[in-house]
């Protein structure tokens, strides 16, 4: 099994940048070259190469070269990966958000309105 923790942290750091971020988006609509990767972003090519070895050194982004095209494909294993663990964290939050919530409500003094119900 991988590294889970480490691969993580390459997922993050990976998308922690908005030209990566940006370059992922547009994976997630289906395959496309580099080039195509940087019509959107004002950056150079080599640029994008850099951004995108990153990507794939996370594992977000396989890509293949075919003669002088190279095109990149998004990863879903590895983004689903990183959704699970934001969606535990997620759960875990509001698990404990909504036990306070209880705690709260069976603590809490009266409220203004009762307090006048009672005082007529």
């Amino acid at each position: 099994m991988l590294n889970q923790r480490g691969d993580l942290d390459k997922v993050f750091h990976a998308l922690a940048d908005p030209s990566r971020r940006t370059m992922v988006e547009r994976l997630g609509r289906g395959p496309a070259s580099v080039s195509e990767l940087a019509k959107p972003l004002a950056m150079s090519l080599p640029a994008v190469v850099q951004h995108l070895a990153v990507l794939e050194a996370s594992g977000l982004v396989k890509s293949e070269k075919v003669g002088r095209v190279r095109t990149c494909r998004i990863e879903p294993k590895v983004l689903n990966m990183a959704e699970q663990w934001i969606t535990q964290r997620k759960a875990t939050w509001e698990s404990r958000l909504d036990r306070l919530g209880d705690f709260l409500a069976e603590t809490a003094p009266e409220t203004e309105s009762e307090e006048k119900r009672t005082d007529t």
